[in-house]
């Protein structure tokens, strides 16, 4: 896909792309550090049919929304022609057990045998993370094993 970005002067930066049925869809994001969803109108690309102002929770919730369900099928993908394999978002709930602690501290692996091979957070997908990297209520781990360990790595990172 082509991301076209255009300076907006004294705005900010309009960053969207053509979807198939040639509406766009982006982000402006203002100087003031304010950002918006915006739809065009679907007879007038350069126009506006909808404007939806996010805050950065909200942007960064969006982004995990759409970012990490579109990696995980990636490796999904990927992971297709090896049998027992699967891929599947973990979250890491607020003020769950691993809210503040590190990777390292689940022993996910070790416990497990399933492998974190990125973490979606505000927006940002963190590729292969480290054993000191610190998790945050409301990331998204991206987590590869056997159907088995994804299920024990769920219980591990609901109660501990």
């Amino acid at each position: 896909m082509n991301v076209e970005v255009t300076p907006l002067p004294g705005i900010g930066v309009r960053k969207d792309f053509a979807t198939r049925t040639g509406r766009r869809i982006g982000v402006v994001t203002q100087r003031d550090g304010h950002t918006e969803l915006i739809v065009s109108k679907a007879d007038d690309a350069d126009a506006c049919a909808a404007s939806i102002p996010l805050t950065a929770d909200e942007a960064g919730t969006l982004a995990n929304l759409l970012g990490a369900p579109q990696l995980v099928a990636q490796l999904t993908e990927e992971h297709r022609d090896l049998p027992g394999i699967s891929t599947r978002q973990l979250p890491i709930k607020p003020s769950g057990p691993f809210d503040g602690r590190t990777l390292g501290d689940t022993a996910m692996r070790t416990r497990t045998g399933v492998s974190v091979v990125a973490v979606a957070r505000a927006g940002q997908v963190h590729p292969s993370p480290t054993p000191d990297f610190t998790l945050t209520g409301g990331d998204l781990l991206v987590a590869v094993g056997t159907g088995e360990g994804l299920e024990a790595a769920v219980k591990i990172l609901k109660y501990g």
